[in-house]
């Protein structure tokens, strides 16, 4: 707004991303960006472009992303949260918001990022999982899984991994923690890193899972990474199983009580 100073704000937002077509802004289409940009501009009265952490794909769900927009110093930020979830619809909502610094970028400051890969490892699908699990029939192997996954965990150009490959900024990076778990009929694979590739948890999940269906061998997936050539890797998972759970900034984490579904 004319004649009012600017400020940098900092937005938790969880959604169900089922029904929209990814993070970023697309003309015409249903976007996270899109309805967090129209909704700041309906609170603030001026134009609003957000950052995110992790652009997530369509289908790929958060239940903790970090957002980061530039706008008027006068919104009471304590009410921003609660004002944003009455004009954001149901699948998409705030959990907190505070002031950063001039130089926080909720993308560029992030040190690292968690993901998990939810996985329904049962003969019979799940009617009220199938929005936020990806059904495997066949018995998994998690030994093996934990095999494979030992190979790529580090600084590596993960390229035999990636979706599309970035025009800038090349494709090494850096897997902090790779751990596979069960809790009964569900199997999570959560991934921690300084960052990652488009598609890149999603085929590492594909991979991973022929591993534990025995197409595969576990030594297989390290030669894969080595080979770079992405034709080579399993199929890319599909989104409903992928969830950002949290991203960790210097004095900030912005996991949920809502990870606790994730775990």
């Amino acid at each position: 707004m004319p004649g009012l100073s600017e400020t940098t704000y900092r937005v938790v937002v969880e959604y169900d991303g089922t029904a929209f077509c990814g993070f970023q802004f697309q003309p015409a289409l249903r976007t996270i960006a899109g309805e967090l940009e129209a909704a700041l501009a309906r609170l603030f009265a001026q134009p609003v472009k957000v950052t995110a952490a992790g652009r997530t794909d369509a289908g790929v769900h958060a239940s903790a992303q970090v957002i980061s927009f530039r706008a008027h110093a006068a919104f009471p930020v304590q009410k921003l949260a609660l004002a944003l979830n009455s004009v954001l619809p149901p699948d998409l909502s705030a959990r907190d918001a505070e002031r950063g610094d001039d130089a926080f970028s909720a993308r560029n400051s992030a040190l690292a990022r968690h993901y998990t890969y939810t996985v329904l490892n049962r003969r019979m699908p799940s009617a009220v999982l199938r929005r936020f699990a990806h059904h495997d029939w066949r018995r998994l192997d998690l030994d093996a899984m934990r095999s494979a996954a030992a190979g790529v965990i580090g600084e590596h150009d993960f390229i035999s991994f990636c979706g599309v490959v970035p025009n800038r900024g090349g494709t090494v990076r850096t897997l902090y923690a790779l751990r596979i778990e069960a809790r009964g009929d569900v199997v999570r694979l959560h991934f921690e890193g300084a960052g990652f590739l488009h598609r890149m948890v999603r085929i590492l999940s594909g991979t991973l899972l022929e591993v534990g269906a025995g197409r595969r061998r576990p030594e297989s997936v390290a030669e894969v990474l080595a080979a770079r050539d992405r034709r080579l890797a399993g199929p890319t998972a599909p989104p409903a199983g992928l969830c950002l759970v949290n991203v960790v900034y210097p004095d900030f984490e912005s996991r949920a009580a809502a990870e606790a579904f994730f775990r």
